[in-house]
């Protein structure tokens, strides 16, 4: 039976069986099976591929493997520029923007509090977050791996973390955002732009003690939230700092 030689690099282990990690491993061939079912074959989801190689060469996913063949898989390159290389996927995103599947509400909290475009609603189901992905080059966020399969996803990360802040930490790091950061300017209610607004156009929303003492407010421009300066403020400075030290490494 033709044979099909292939490695894996750096964080894709992490979807393959142990015996394969780090190393080559063969696969028994039947038929002329595409690049992206070899992929996908071993557990990797497509949209975690950035370049694949077949005897050296870069090819796409259609190309079909044969008997002999080497293939060697690596993961995306959102900061490395590796222009005369056949990317698996569009160029990286200048400005990432997001869309997270209903297991990952807190998670979206979070990027919004720094900053990021994150679509999200509970009951989205697989085929619309997939269709909002393709339609708004929005990077698709799950821990679905069935979900980053689709076809039409061509953007897209399967968290491994469980727990939000690590999952923060995860994204922060996996994408490189540290520096496009905008903390504080957007809603982590719903996803608007916020804006400084003036004490006497927010006066009569918000409790009379909170008033005293501060003249300026913070407004949601879609939902129409009030936000100031409290103890929850300080908390999220705190997680902000946190979150941004353990992702840059320090």
């Amino acid at each position: 039976m033709p044979v099909l030689t292939v490695r894996v690099y750096q964080e894709l282990n992490g979807f393959l069986h142990p015996r394969r990690r780090g190393g080559e491993f063969e696969i028994r061939l039947n038929g002329r099976p595409s690049v992206k079912d070899v992929v996908e074959s071993v557990g990797i989801p497509h949209t975690e591929v950035d370049v694949i190689l077949i005897n050296g060469e870069s090819v796409g996913f259609e190309r079909q493997v044969r008997d002999g063949d080497r293939l060697a898989v690596y993961p995306q390159f959102e900061s490395l520029d590796i222009s005369p290389i056949q990317r698996l996927r569009p160029a990286p995103l200048r400005r990432p923007r997001f869309v997270l599947d209903g297991h990952l509400g807190r998670l979206a909290a979070y990027l919004r509090l720094f900053g990021f475009d994150c679509l999200y609603r509970q009951d989205w189901e697989d085929p619309a977050l997939a269709a909002i992905s393709a339609r708004e080059a929005r990077i698709l966020l799950t821990r679905d791996r069935g979900l980053l399969k689709r076809k039409e996803v061509t953007r897209g990360y399967c968290v491994h973390e469980d727990h939000p802040r690590r999952q923060l930490v995860e994204v922060l790091r996996r994408f490189d955002l540290l520096g496009a950061a905008r903390p504080l300017t957007r809603c982590m209610a719903c996803n608007g732009d916020v804006q400084p607004i003036p004490k006497a156009d927010v006066a009569a929303r918000v409790p009379k003690d909170v008033a005293e003492g501060r003249e300026w407010f913070t407004l949601c421009t879609s939902c129409r939230r009030v936000y100031w300066e409290g103890s929850h403020h300080a908390r999220l400075i705190a997680l902000i700092e946190t979150a941004a030290r353990e992702a840059s490494g320090n």
